[in-house]
C-alpha cells in the first residue's frame, strides 16, 4: 500500500507491505533517506480508537482518531494532525493537474503508475481538453488532458515507464 501523509508541514512518502507475521515499512520525509521498518503483528493491538504495540523494544499506545483529511493522533503526552493522501486522493489531485496547467509550464504525476499511452509529440500544437497520455494508477486508466491551448515542447517519459509521485510527465510552451 502507498500512501503520502503530512505531519507539522512535513510531507512523508510511506510504503507498507503486509506479511503474515509483520508489516514492512518504508518511510521517507520528502528530501531524505528512506527508513525501513518491520514491526511484529504479534505485538500489535487494536481495541476501539487505540492501538498498542512494541517498537525497539518499547511500549507504544496511540488514540487513533479520524478527522476530516486523516487522523488526530495521540501519543507521548501530544497530539499530532496527520493528513493523509491515500491511493484515492493522490489519484484526484492528478487528475485535477490539468487545471493547474494553466498557471504552469509542466505535467507532473500526481502519484505512483505506469505510463500505458502517450498521444502527443514534441513540437505538436494541441488545443484545451485534448488527450496527452494515459497513466496507469490504482488499477484504472486515466487520461490526462491539456487544460489550455499550448505546444508539446517535451515528453520526459515513455510509454511502459513506471513513475514515481512528482515525476515529470510533459512540458509545454505557449502558443
Amino acid at each position: 500500500m502507498y500512501f503520502e501523509a503530512e505531519v507539522k508541514k512535513k510531507k512523508y512518502k510511506i510504503e507498507v507491505d503486509e506479511t503474515k507475521t509483520h508489516w514492512l515499512v518504508k518511510l521517507q520525509a520528502l528530501g531524505e533517506a528512506p527508513e525501513n521498518f518491520q514491526i511484529s503483528k504479534v505485538d500489535y493491538t487494536k481495541f476501539d480508537d487505540a492501538i498498542s504495540f512494541l517498537f525497539d523494544g518499547k511500549s507504544y499506545m496511540m488514540d487513533v482518531v479520524p478527522s476530516k483529511d486523516g487522523y488526530v493522533i495521540f501519543t507521548g503526552n501530544s497530539y499530532r494532525n496527520v493528513i493523509i493522501h491515500n491511493d484515492e486522493s493522490l489519484l484526484h489531485e492528478s487528475l485535477k493537474g490539468g487545471a493547474n496547467l494553466a498557471s504552469s509550464d509542466k505535467l507532473v504525476a500526481g502519484m505512483p503508475g505506469k505510463i500505458s499511452k502517450i498521444f502527443v509529440t514534441p513540437g505538436q500544437e494541441v488545443s484545451a481538453n485534448t488527450p496527452l497520455l494515459i497513466m496507469e494508477a490504482m488499477k484504472m486508466e486515466n487520461e490526462m488532458r491539456s487544460a489550455f491551448d499550448c505546444i508539446i515542447k517535451d515528453i520526459h517519459v515513455k510509454e511502459g515507464a513506471s513513475v514515481e509521485s512528482g515525476a515529470l510527465l510533459v512540458t509545454f510552451e505557449a502558443k
